[in-house]
């Protein structure tokens, strides 16, 4: 492990633990917003947007069209929301969102 990469690696656990030990979504939105430029706060919250709408079930293409983000950007979290222990999942149930399975096509 390169410094940079356990300079992030300590930093993120930090960050993690604080917000993980405060109760006060206020706070945390605060942090936030000073935490990420604007740009970067949009792009976050689209994230979150575009997990919410394929936990619903929202066709790819759709939800592209919709948030006006990339397939990879969509592909990427449909992949991390299909994983085994998916934290994706788990912030969503959390959040109080259901995460519908799709059924795979048969031919």
């Amino acid at each position: 492990m390169n410094d940079e990469t356990g300079l992030v690696a300590a930093n993120f656990e930090e960050m993690s633990r604080t917000l993980a030990a405060t109760d006060d979504p206020a706070l945390i939105e605060g942090f936030l917003y000073s935490l990420f430029t604007k740009a970067e706060a949009d792009e976050i919250a689209k994230r979150w947007a575009l997990v919410k709408r394929i936990a619903e079930g929202v066709p790819q293409r759709a939800i592209a069209a919709e948030l006006g983000l990339s397939l990879c950007k969509i592909t990427r979290g449909s992949r991390e929301l299909k994983k085994e222990h998916s934290a994706f999942r788990e912030m969503l149930e959390i959040a109080g969102y259901t995460v519908v399975e799709k059924k795979r096509k048969t031919r």
